[in-house]
């Protein structure tokens, strides 16, 4: 959501998150819809080793919870696979500076006897690159005036604040009106990503926190990716929906308010929070 003004008063200010909407809401629906796409092979070191199960990845996933799910598929010690990292040879863009967030690419991956840490890690980054260096990509990236590294981070947080997909759209125009007018980002879920943590509930003292993260007090795009954006996010990145909207927020699942009016805006955000004391989350 975005939700804050120069004149906004200090205290406390409760805004939703997609991340932490998801957990309340649909966590359970994502796996299923992303246990559903295409198996990607797996490079691994004895070719034709049969299957054995599988590892979804969902999209949004940060690459800290991609490890830790890549570990217990492989049977591996926890911090194995973040380890291999730095080893892995991944083949991400200089940009990266050798992080792979933004670039583990959301799909169900078949685990074998044969697959690696390393091997596992090296067939993600290779499907995001086939994915994210399409030529629809790099030229909507450039029609953009940004690099399609930016893109992806403009795309994980799309994925982390739109409530719907149909919502993605007008999220990623959201980031691009106030790019273009040097306004700050103001995005919660980059704020959740800074101190590791989804949740419904910012305060004033988070907005003040001291981290390149923190797009409440630093204007342009975050340094890295927030998560690992799907498909549909890096479309709505490359395609933002035609509007002047600035600030949005979901008041109720499936019912989120988009508009270029700060006083519209504080109506809907109290709209929100009478919705979530009626339900007692609030």
């Amino acid at each position: 959501m975005v939700n804050e003004s120069p004149d906004v008063p200090p205290g406390r200010r409760i805004r939703p998150t997609r991340r932490g909407r998801l957990v309340l809401i649909i966590g359970a629906v994502l796996v299923l819809a992303v246990a559903a796409a295409v198996l990607v092979p797996l490079l691994t070191r004895e070719p034709g080793t049969e299957q054995s199960h599988t590892l979804v990845i969902p999209e949004g996933w940060r690459a800290s919870q991609v490890y830790v799910a890549a570990d217990k598929a492989l049977g591996e010690p926890v911090g194995t696979t973040e380890k291999a990292v730095a080893t892995a040879d991944l083949p991400l863009p200089a940009e990266a500076k050798g992080n792979p967030e933004g670039y583990l690419f959301p799909a169900t991956y078949p685990i074998t006897s044969g697959t690696t840490p390393k091997s596992l890690l090296r067939y993600m980054v290779d499907t995001a690159l086939s994915r994210f260096g399409a030529d629809h990509i790099t030229a909507g990236a450039r029609r953009n005036d940004v690099t399609v590294y930016q893109t992806v981070i403009i795309a994980a947080i799309v994925q982390a604040e739109a409530d719907t997909p149909s919502d993605m759209g007008k999220v990623s125009r959201v980031i691009h009106n106030r790019l273009d007018r040097g306004m700050p980002l103001q995005m919660d879920s980059t704020l959740n990503y800074a101190m590791n943590r989804s949740t419904l509930d910012t305060t004033t003292g988070d907005t003040k926190i001291d981290s390149p993260y923190n797009t409440y007090e630093r204007k342009g795009l975050p340094p890295t990716p927030i998560g690992n954006p799907g498909e549909q996010a890096m479309v709505a990145a490359i395609g933002p929906t035609p509007g002047r909207w600035l600030y949005f927020v979901t008041v109720a699942p499936g019912d989120t308010r988009f508009t270029d009016d700060y006083a519209e805006q504080q109506r809907n955000v109290a709209e929100f929070n009478r919705n979530r004391r009626s339900t007692g989350t609030g």
